[in-house]
């Protein structure tokens, strides 16, 4: 039990504190300050709903904070943080479904809150924001001031926002993990290169002497603070210890250490341990005891609290027929990380003199992953749409790791029209898979609940893409289907983008081209124009990026081509089994593949 600001007991909610919810909450790399993204959710939210406040909460343990705000009261304004006796947000973490209040004062839950207070919350909507693992982190709400009976379409409006915000937050956690996983890389590369060169760097000198020095400085300071190399003689006695210390003022107490160790080695130690089983040795979190009970000699300890003695890793160096001949020892200091399981495998190939650095497959394995984790977090779930039946897929470029930017997108207007759209955002990155999510979320806040024909949205698109900004070249092709018994009125703007195909259900495949504008974001935002038809029942409608028609030894014009004959006699088949077809057909391409195929019935 603790007590808020005001000195009345508070109850606290285990859920706060769920250590995978606060690292999720950490890997978005948020905070008390605005971030344009969740600051433009806020505003969407306050004009739609049409209230004074709007809340991208996110909630701590012991506060919550507003990456993204519009409407908040001074001083909450300034700091975009309040304390937990003002939150009314952590209860949509501790119960994970909406809260909708029309009147807070009323519910027994929140009607003590100080928000009502100080910041003037009384009607309040909130839709959980959650994590790729269903975890809640936070809410999306809007807040008024007065009384208010929330409307369903409010509240559906609401909830398709959070939707949208909960994926530029998964997507901000992906980011994380992959820079992580970058950096992962960047060290694993480091010490590839080094296990890589080891053996002609041994092997390009006859003096040993020589080769334990170049062997202790690919050693140091990459994998330790120090390290020792302990060789012994025929009878596994120690015979020659060297040593190399990454600080060269500690270079006069690592020479006595290693004349010390020749003949202080105990047989408690660890090194003797790791001579006679073959086996490594690792403390994470090593004490100077360890020092004392090992070796015979009284100043060895001392000396190796000078050297920094925080963690320690020994194997044993193996020559033919698994021979121990002697040990690498690493040491690392107090302010340095203790040695992992990736540090010992490191160390015992390097013990085996091996050029096959540890580890490789796994982090290509960990990368592709991450890369395919970020780019599903981003595909929608298709509509139930009367009358349209939609399928849809995305293939990642074959031994490829990076993001794509292609992505798709359908949802249902309010009056119950089809959006669909298409694109393919520049790049090949993380970048450009984070622009790629802004985009699309731009595309749904900008179309939907407006019935604009498709030209004007699209141009609308370009402005906003330029007047954010959003920094990006993109191509896109936007479509609207309206129902026009029987079928469907097809609208659709292309901005230089793969032309759509049309599958007449009785006629030949129709490459539908002469509306191709100029890309999104690449100039000053100009009028586009639109072509309509009318969308029979049985027509297909496929719209797809060009990793499906574009190969290095093939023009696109070409590929274009042989997509047409592919589709030939495609017309009939289940839009699934379409799907899947060409979707097979282009499991070696050279880019990303997304398509998005929608059949009138």
């Amino acid at each position: 039990m603790s007590e808020d600001s005001a000195g009345r007991s508070v109850v606290p909610i285990p859920a706060l504190a769920d250590p995978e919810r606060l690292r999720s909450l950490a890997e978005t790399r948020l905070g008390a300050a605005a971030d344009e993204a969740f600051d433009r959710f806020a505003r969407l939210v306050g004009d739609l709903l049409d209230v004074p406040v709007a809340l991208v909460s996110l909630v701590t343990a012991d506060r919550q904070f507003f990456p993204g705000a519009t409407g908040l009261p001074e001083p909450w304004a300034g700091r975009r943080e309040t304390p937990l006796s003002h939150s009314f947000c952590q209860h949509v973490v501790d119960v994970e479904v909406p809260m909708v209040l029309p009147d807070a004062r009323l519910y027994p839950r929140v009607r003590r809150n100080l928000a009502i207070e100080d910041l003037g919350v009384v009607a309040y909507a909130g839709m959980p924001l959650t994590d790729l693992d269903g975890r809640v982190l936070g809410s999306l709400c809007a807040v008024d001031s007065k009384p208010r009976a929330w409307t369903a379409e409010q509240l559906r409006t609401l909830a398709d926002l959070a939707a949208a915000c909960s994926s530029e937050l998964r997507l901000r956690i992906a980011v994380a993990g992959a820079e992580q996983a970058r950096r992962r890389a960047e060290e694993a590369h480091d010490r590839l290169a080094m296990l890589a060169g080891l053996s002609e760097l041994l092997g390009g000198t006859l003096d040993m002497s020589t080769a334990l020095d170049r062997l202790g400085r690919a050693m140091v300071p990459l994998l330790a603070d120090w390290c020792l190399i302990t060789l012994v003689d025929p009878a596994g006695r120690p015979r020659t210890v060297s040593g190399l210390h990454r600080d060269p003022d500690r270079a006069a107490d690592l020479g006595r250490f290693t004349e010390l160790l020749t003949t202080g080695l105990g047989p408690g130690s660890i090194i003797r341990s790791v001579l006679r089983s073959g086996r490594p040795v690792m403390r994470g979190t090593a004490a100077l005891a360890d020092v004392e009970r090992g070796t015979t000699h009284p100043e060895l300890a001392p000396l190796a609290d000078r050297l920094g003695f925080g963690s320690h890793l020994s194997v044993p160096i193996t020559a033919a027929a698994d021979r121990i001949v002697g040990a690498v020892t690493l040491v690392n200091g107090p302010s340095r990380r203790g040695f992992d399981e990736s540090d010992i495998r490191t160390a015992l190939d390097i013990g085996r003199r091996a050029g096959q650095a540890v580890g490789n497959s796994r982090l290509y394995g960990e990368q592709r992953h991450v890369a395919e984790v970020l780019q599903q977090s981003m595909l929608p779930t298709l509509p139930v749409v009367p009358g349209i039946e939609l399928a849809a897929r995305y293939l990642p470029a074959a031994d490829r790791v990076e993001v794509g930017g292609d992505w798709y997108d359908a949802f249902v207007q309010p009056d119950g029209e089809l959006i669909a759209a298409i694109g393919d955002v520049a790049g090949h990155d993380i970048e450009a898979a984070a622009t790629m999510g802004q985009l699309r979320n731009l595309v749904r806040g900008d179309a939907y609940g407006r019935d604009d024909p498709v030209d004007e949205l699209m141009t609308h698109l370009d402005r906003a893409i330029q007047g954010l900004p959003v920094p990006t070249v993109a191509s896109a092709v936007l479509a609207r289907l309206r129902p026009a018994a029987p079928g469907f009125r097809l609208s659709w703007c292309n901005a230089g983008h793969p032309p759509p195909l049309l599958l007449p259900a009785g006629g030949p495949v129709q490459v539908l081209d002469g509306t191709r504008g100029p890309l999104l974001g690449l100039a000053r935002p100009l009028p586009r124009t639109r072509r309509e038809l009318v969308l029979a029942p049985g027509d297909t409608l496929l719209l797809h990026t060009d990793g499906l028609i574009e190969r290095r030894d093939q023009p696109i014009d070409e590929g274009q081509v042989a997509l047409v004959e592919q589709l030939a006699d495609a017309a009939t088949l289940p839009l699934a089994a379409l799907c899947d077809r060409l979707v097979a057909a282009a499991h070696r391409r050279e880019d990303d593949v997304a398509l998005l195929a929608l059949r009138a019935r």
